[in-house]
């Protein structure tokens, strides 16, 4: 009774609401595997990202994109390097 419901709440036809429920779980069964065969993050895959995001651009940050006054990145503390080993 609850798809009649939702049907009529989405203002669809109750084939339509099912049709739209299984390819729903559909996608979120498919998403389930891909996250279990996707390769894990290794400390080299994170350090490549990273790099990547530590390169120098031309372009100024939009407005309102720009870092707060006094903002240390959390890859200049000492917790963090040391949870890294690099100290």
């Amino acid at each position: 009774m609850s798809h009649f419901r939702g049907s009529l709440q989405e203002g669809v036809s109750l084939n339509q609401f099912i049709n739209v429920e299984v390819a729903e779980k559909i996608v979120h069964l498919e998403h389930d595997e891909w996250l279990a065969s996707r390769p894990k993050p290794t400390a080299a895959r994170i350090a490549r990202a990273l790099a990547i995001l530590d390169r120098p651009t031309q372009n100024a940050p939009d407005p309102g994109d720009e870092l707060p006054g006094g903002y240390v990145s959390i890859r200049d503390t000492d917790e963090y390097k040391q949870a890294l080993g690099a100290k």
